[in-house]
């Protein structure tokens, strides 16, 4: 390719990348015969800043393979930037030796930024210090890049004592700090730092009240919020992108999604962060239509909108479009995250389809995404709620760094199984690796008593959680606890329990009585069944659980009047019974069966197999078969 055309060639790669039309930009690329490393820095920093570092270091190990050209201080950066996104420390440090090797190190300022903003981001203090040490010179990004490792890293005495020495402290070091301990959920450390970034004379940055934003959507407290978003508008720093993006988020996080909607349309310019904000806020509020509008609204969508709407879908009860979404977004070529995995793993939980959740950990093992503990927890929860308790066990077995999340799946897991003793085991070597139970722990564990009727083991443990761990009992464990009782047969010390949730939460009160009410089905105990049901039907006179659970109760008892009268109280308060579902998955195919419907596309198929099995059952010699054997 002769020079001009090489630099025109490459002029125009450079546009269609920066204006994000990626998929021209990489056509045109791979139709250059001969490419200069303006080129490939082009294609390496576009896929970089389109969130998809995967193919970025894709393209660069194929550079790499290609010489000539040699990559230069941009090539690496890019590199660096997108090992960062991944959090893949090995490739990291393979960049690092190549950086060596071709004499960038140490006097290439921006290799050396980058390759401390790596180390930050896969936690490696001592080996960020050890860059920032060497060193030739340093800018202010190389001060506030080793300061946010510290952050990063959790070591705050560290961040407080270099942050005290650095020759300039800017605002981004101030938002770093603020930023550091929002994460933390240390709101007051937050406004703390940003009363002394205003007494030093820094007035703040849209990223500082971001922070502040962010913090607040932490906390249980909405009032935090509203007096930042004050604080954010007496300044004028509302109206600004990147505040607005964090007060949508924060609005949707406290359920107020008509203020989200407000901010959203009173702004001028909107990013895609804007409109992946307002996906989720719509998902949150249940308002699916709202989101796919808003999805289909983007100009060009991203990994986050694409989990978004994923995620949102299973949350909401719509799994299967939520797999359908997961097949569109890798059409369309975009590289999936954790997140994403995550997001579908818990779709193929909610729709109990094992095939669909394999084929998904198949691509996680591929992609190498296997050793992510996030995804490795949501294999955990989809194997157990697919039915497939020893993969779910195996996987956990293989999680190197288990977090609370992990430890939480694995006693969830056992427990849906019927499995205390497994359930109690993962708990106590829980406590053995030093990690801290929280509330859902106690869920879990007591419910694995409740399925296994360790009636001992779950009063110990009810107990233990405030003593031993001081973890007050809420509504939920008090729930496990009556249903407990009552699958047990203490029905008495299950209905004064459930007195005393109702005082705690009228909610809560409802998921007992439901699980009191159906014990006393169980045990055929009318008097405190009823008393229980009509008390559930008088809290919640338009839903339709508490009306059947007692009308079978009354049916199995024979009381036929009462049940006939529960019937007239629903009809006169225009409460339908839901038709009974059920589905089950035939050859990778999820089949759904809805009572008295007949549009499922095999109807007539299955009556005649019903038909075929019932002559069967009729026949006297297939019930001798059944009586010899």
């Amino acid at each position: 390719m002769y020079r001009s055309a090489l630099i025109t060639a490459t002029s125009r790669l450079t546009s269609l990348s920066r204006s994000g039309h990626l998929s021209l930009a990489r056509e045109l690329f791979e139709e250059m015969p001969d490419r200069d490393v303006v080129a490939w820095n082009a294609m390496l920093t576009a896929y970089s800043r389109s969130a998809q570092p995967h193919l970025s270091l894709s393209l660069f190990s194929r550079m790499l393979s290609s010489s000539p050209p040699r990559p230069d201080p941009f090539s690496l950066t890019a590199a660096l930037s997108a090992s960062s996104d991944l959090r893949t420390l090995s490739f990291g440090r393979s960049l690092h030796s190549l950086s060596l090797r071709l004499g960038l190190l140490p006097s290439s300022l921006p290799v050396a930024n980058s390759l401390i903003n790596m180390y930050s981001k896969c936690s490696r203090r001592s080996d960020a210090e050890l860059v920032f040490d060497s060193m030739a010179s340093r800018n202010v990004v190389s001060w506030c890049s080793l300061l946010d490792c510290y952050v990063n890293c959790g070591s705050f005495a560290e961040a407080e004592h270099f942050f005290v020495g650095m020759p300039v402290r800017n605002t981004v070091a101030w938002n770093v700090m603020i930023a550091g301990r929002a994460r933390r959920d240390e709101f007051g450390s937050s406004v703390g730092l940003f009363k002394r970034m205003i007494e030093s004379g820094h007035g703040g940055d849209f990223s500082t009240f971001s922070s502040l934003v962010n913090a607040c959507a932490r906390l249980d407290d909405p009032r935090f919020g509203h007096a930042v978003h004050a604080a954010a508008f007496r300044r004028g720093w509302v109206g600004s992108v990147e505040v607005d993006n964090s007060l949508i988020s924060f609005y949707s996080r406290f359920g107020s999604r008509d203020d989200a909607v407000k901010v959203f349309e009173s702004m001028g310019s909107r990013s895609q962060v804007s409109w992946n904000a307002m996906i989720d806020a719509h998902m949150k509020a249940d308002d699916v239509e709202a989101a796919v509008s808003s999805f289909r609204s983007t100009r060009m969508a991203d990994v986050v909108s694409w989990t978004s709407m994923i995620g949102g879908f299973a949350r909401n009860g719509h799994g299967e479009e939520a797999l359908v979404a997961f097949v569109d977004m890798m059409k369309s070529l975009l590289r999936p995250d954790d997140f994403t995995l995550g997001a579908v793993l818990y779709a193929c939980a909610t729709l109990a389809v094992l095939a669909n959740g394999r084929m998904i950990h198949g691509y996680v093992v591929r992609c190498g995404f296997g050793s992510v503990v996030y995804v490795g927890n949501g294999l955990v929860n989809m194997y157990a709620k697919c039915g497939d308790i020893e993969s779910s066990s195996k996987v956990f077995g293989a999680i190197a760094t288990k977090d609370l999340v992990s430890w939480n799946a694995m006693i969830f897991g056992f427990a849906l199984h019927g499995w205390a003793s497994r359930a109690l085991e993962v708990y106590r070597n829980m406590v053995g690796s030093e990690v801290l139970p929280d509330k859902v722990t106690f869920v879990g564990l007591l419910m694995a008593c409740s399925h296994s009727g360790l009636i001992e083991q779950g009063r110990d443990m009810i107990e233990n959680m405030d003593s031993v761990h001081g973890i007050p009992p809420d509504v939920d464990h008090m729930t496990c606890v009556v249903d407990m009782l009552g699958r047990a047969g203490y029905l008495r010390e299950a209905r004064e329990l459930l007195d005393g949730c109702s005082k705690m939460s009228s909610e809560g009160s409802t998921f007992s009585s439901e699980a009191l009410l159906s014990a006393c089905a169980v045990s055929g105990d009318t008097r405190i069944g009823s008393q229980v049901g009509k008390g559930l039907v008088s809290m919640e006179p338009e839903n339709e659980t508490g009306y059947v659970m007692l009308s079978n109760l009354y049916c199995a008892s024979g009381q036929w009047r009462e049940a006939e009268w529960l019937r007239r109280a629903m009809r006169e308060q225009g409460v339908k019974k839901a038709p009974g579902c059920s589905w089950i998955e035939v050859r990778d195919v999820v089949m759904v069966f809805v009572s008295g419907s007949h549009s499922v596309a095999c109807t007539v198929d299955v009556r005649e197999m019903l038909g075929l099995l019932e002559l069967e059952m009729r026949n006297p010699s297939f019930n001798l078969s059944v009586k010899e054997s």
